[in-house]
């Protein structure tokens, strides 16, 4: 059986190797930084994510073929983990044309890949298609050149337009000759938003039958939610550019886009049903099982104890990863939802009968599985371990916390034995403001209260309502925090990166040279700006920076992006991203006088900035001024320990 290790290095290989000759990128940290064109997401989501500056036309310092395995969190799957396949911290493969190689050539590459390289049974894999629409025709081409690399495997795989024209098992599926089908604009065509200098284009997905069903469907087809096809890669032929009219035009430079779910493909590679039972999960699973004194069952049947099992590897990895990468655990954005993950752990493993602190020795085992793939996870192996058990230590306090609310406010156990007339002393709402407040949840509450069937379902209901409300709420305001999307290039929001950089090199002057960035958000509106300090600005030091920007600004300073060995880059002190690997081309922003760049002075004490960045930038910083608009800082806070935020505008 391949190791994940075994797989993780062939893909690499696989696309470094004639004839395709791609370059290897380095894998970002999760979380999202001034050098990926502007922080719009609490933690990098997609493989694509690092690269979009490059799909929308920079040059990549690397070239035009790339590929890498990167770190990802998607925070909307914390609910659903649990299952056979749900992750919040995955690995997506992918590989990256810039106006290079062909639509028909990464077809032929990727089933070589799957095939020949993975090892997967071809009669098991599957097509999507874009099944067009009235502005774009179908993906014909698609449809052939996917039907031509079957053959090479002897499988003659015809197009269906019925989706449900699907094997009803494994054996059924070896002689199928339906393999390839049709999907709408929802599944099979991409676009970060319908904004106007955007690219998008059809895709294609790849999905590998299981052969198994965790869930029943009125119909079944092979993107459907039963677990039995999972999706393992999709292809996103970037083809198309909307014009100022919102019409899509022909993309002179077509780019194609590939991504693919390292954990899942490692589940088919393994030949599992469950991607808990393959060696990424299977050193934590072990431990847990010798914890708890509890086997683990695994496969696709669900039942409370294997859905603790997964949620307490699960949490822990991924909680590995974002302490990792310098989040600690905290009340708001990407420590609020480290600290999420860590409770919600801790929650399960008191399922699964462990009452004592446990954290930090699977957090070891996580390290050591991953070192060797994420090499940060060992040098900051002291600080995960610490950080992680003492969020167990606080939340066990919660929770006994938790338990003295409830008898301090005398809430009255509601069993079937008590008459049905009396009425119970906690209502959903007050259930939710015991969670959120103190984080006790609502199941434990239902337990210690030994609440009826039939009443824990009207409490469930209240509290799933009130928990609605809190969601939309939150949400409306994470909509206008993140306001600008994934690829936002507009002007003002160029303008805003320009003065980050600005802001950063003022601060390092005035108040302290040793500070660095920690983090970003960036928007149209405003810009945001976390560093390292350890106390509260001064009015006199933030006046002082604001003036430094300004004067920047009328200085009318040239803005150049160079290319250069990340070394040379290193020795003329440009400033780096925390947390970021960065390949050995890079690309540095510079500000100076126009004297100074056109010399190519790089070294120059001229220079007011010089920082890797990816852009995009304006030209000159006169721009930021247009209008009569000036630097102003709106803001100067704490944003955690040893960590302190400014918010600044152009007004």
């Amino acid at each position: 059986m391949k190791s994940s290790e075994e797989i993780r290095q062939s893909y690499l290989d696989f696309w470094s190797e004639s004839p395709r000759n791609s370059k290897v990128i380095p894998n970002s940290s999760l979380v999202p930084s001034n050098v990926q064109g502007g922080n719009t997401l609490l933690f990098v989501n997609s493989g694509m994510f690092p690269i979009i500056p490059y799909l929308t036309g920079q040059p990549h310092p690397l070239g035009t073929r790339v590929h890498n395995v990167q770190r990802c969190i998607r925070t909307k799957d914390i609910e659903d983990v649990g299952d056979n396949r749900h992750l919040v911290l995955f690995e997506m493969i992918g590989n990256w044309s810039f106006g290079d190689f062909t639509k028909e050539q990464q077809i032929e590459w990727c089933l070589e890949l799957y095939v020949k390289r993975f090892g997967l049974d071809p009669k098991r894999l599957y097509i999507t298609v874009w099944a067009g629409d009235e502005v774009v025709p179908r993906d014909d081409e698609a449809i052939r050149l996917w039907q031509r690399e079957f053959k090479k495997y002897g499988i003659n795989a015809e197009f269906s337009e019925d989706i449900g024209n699907i094997p009803s098992n494994l054996k059924e599926g070896e002689e199928w000759k339906y393999r390839i089908f049709p999907y709408g604009r929802e599944a099979n065509w991409w676009e970060v938003s319908h904004s106007a200098g955007e690219p998008g284009g059809p895709s294609s997905e790849i999905f590998y039958d299981l052969g198994v069903k965790e869930r029943e469907q009125d119909q079944y087809h092979i993107n459907d939610d039963s677990g039995r096809f999972i999706e393992v890669g999709n292809n996103v032929f970037m083809e198309y550019k909307l014009d100022e009219n919102l019409k899509y035009q022909p993309l002179e430079k077509k780019n194609i886009d590939f991504g693919g779910g390292f954990d899942r493909i490692m589940f088919a590679v393994q030949n599992q049903v469950d991607v808990f039972a393959t060696d990424l999960f299977q050193p934590m699973i072990e431990k847990i099982e010798n914890l708890s004194n509890k086997q683990y069952k695994g496969g696709v049947e669900l039942n409370e104890d294997t859905k603790a099992f997964r949620i307490v590897a699960e949490h822990i990895r991924s909680s590995v990863f974002i302490l990792g990468d310098g989040v600690i655990p905290s009340g708001k954005d990407q420590g609020y939802i480290l600290r999420r993950l860590i409770r919600r752990m801790v929650r399960y493993a008191k399922k699964l009968g462990i009452e004592n602190n446990f954290s930090k020795d699977i957090a070891l085992i996580v390290i050591n599985k991953m070192q060797e793939a994420y090499p940060h996870l060992a040098e900051n192996k002291d600080l995960i371990l610490s950080e992680i058990e003492k969020e167990e230590k606080t939340f066990r306090i919660t929770l006994d916390r938790g338990l003295r609310i409830l008898k301090t406010h005398n809430y009255a156990s509601q069993d079937a034995s008590q008459n049905e007339s009396q009425e119970t002393k906690i209502n959903g709402a007050e259930a939710f403001n015991l969670y959120e407040t103190y984080g006790f949840p609502l199941e434990l509450t239902l337990d210690e209260l030994k609440i009826d069937e039939k009443t824990a379902e009207k409490i469930t209901e209240e509290f799933k309502s009130e928990e609605k409300k809190h969601r939309e709420s939150s949400r409306a305001g994470a909509e206008q925090k993140f306001k600008g999307g994934l690829a936002d290039q507009s002007i003002e929001t160029t303008k805003l990166h320009t003065a980050h950089h600005l802001l950063l090199a003022a601060l390092q002057r005035i108040v302290d040279p040793k500070i660095r960035q920690k983090g970003s958000n960036i928007t149209a509106e405003r810009l945001r700006i976390d560093f390292n300090l350890d106390r509260k600005l001064t009015e006199d030091e933030i006046k002082q920076a604001e003036d430094l920007v300004n004067e920047q600004i009328t200085k009318e300073l040239e803005v150049r992006r160079v290319e250069m060995p990340k070394t040379q880059a290193e020795q003329i002190g440009a400033q780096m991203e925390f947390g970021q690997n960065y390949p050995d081309t890079v690309s540095v922003y510079f500000m100076a006088p126009k004297s100074v760049i056109e010399g190519e002075e790089w070294q120059s004490p001229e220079i007011f900035s010089k920082e890797f960045c990816g852009g995009p930038h304006v030209s000159n910083t006169k721009e930021l001024g247009e209008n009569g608009k000036k630097f102003k800082i709106l803001k100067e806070e704490s944003s955690g320990s040893g960590v302190r935020r400014i918010k600044a505008a152009l007004i």
